[in-house]
């Protein structure tokens, strides 16, 4: 109850504090590229239900289609406004929407994609025992993985046989360490992180 009550405070203040860049932002895309300003994508939640993860487009309408799930540097697929909202982390600002609406929380385990949650092992599969997040130390550790990805041969192969485990091991971390303090922790790392890039 803490925790939700934590999420519910910080993002309902976030979204109030941030609408009129959420306006902006909105405006960009739209002024860009053709399509729509969100992007939905169906993720693995707690319990291994899905829901739909809200994000600002950041490639071109219907990238999915025409290109993998996992995204490297460079990737032709991203737009002039998506390549700014994706080294600020500004993208993932419509989150706050599936934190108010609780499917995920400020700070957990990214939620992943059915495709690759498939592949969890039973012990794995124990980060679906949290919401999910919108930061959490993989996040952190990972900061760069559009770059370790881009100069890999197979970089689907990569990411599920090295990234992903690695991840997973930072993420069962977490819920072992777990408190509002924790949290707050990640998060202010996180924010430093952005500011810093």
């Amino acid at each position: 109850m803490s925790k939700r009550a934590f999420d519910l405070f910080f993002s309902l203040l976030g979204v109030a504090i941030l609408l009129p860049l959420f306006f902006f932002i909105a405006i960009w895309i739209k002024l860009d590229s053709p399509g729509t300003v969100f992007f939905r994508q169906v993720r693995i939640g707690r319990f291994g239900r899905e829901f739909k993860i809200y994000k600002f487009r950041t490639m071109i309408q219907s990238a999915e289609k025409i290109g993998k799930q996992i995204t490297i540097a460079n990737d032709k697929r991203i737009t002039r406004s998506g390549r700014f909202l994706r080294k600020y982390k500004l993208d993932e600002l419509p989150q706050l929407f599936n934190v108010i609406k609780g499917e995920m929380s400020l700070v957990g385990p990214r939620p992943e994609v059915p495709k690759y949650v498939a592949l969890y092992t039973s012990e794995q599969r124990r980060v679906l025992e949290v919401l999910p997040g919108i930061t959490d130390l993989a996040s952190m550790k990972f900061h760069n993985e559009s770059e370790l990805l881009k100069d890999m041969n197979n970089s689907e192969h990569f990411y599920i046989n090295e990234i992903m485990p690695r991840k997973l091991e930072l993420n069962m971390e977490y819920i072992t360490r777990f408190s509002l303090v924790f949290d707050l922790v990640i998060i202010l790392k996180t924010l430093k992180r952005v500011f810093a890039t």
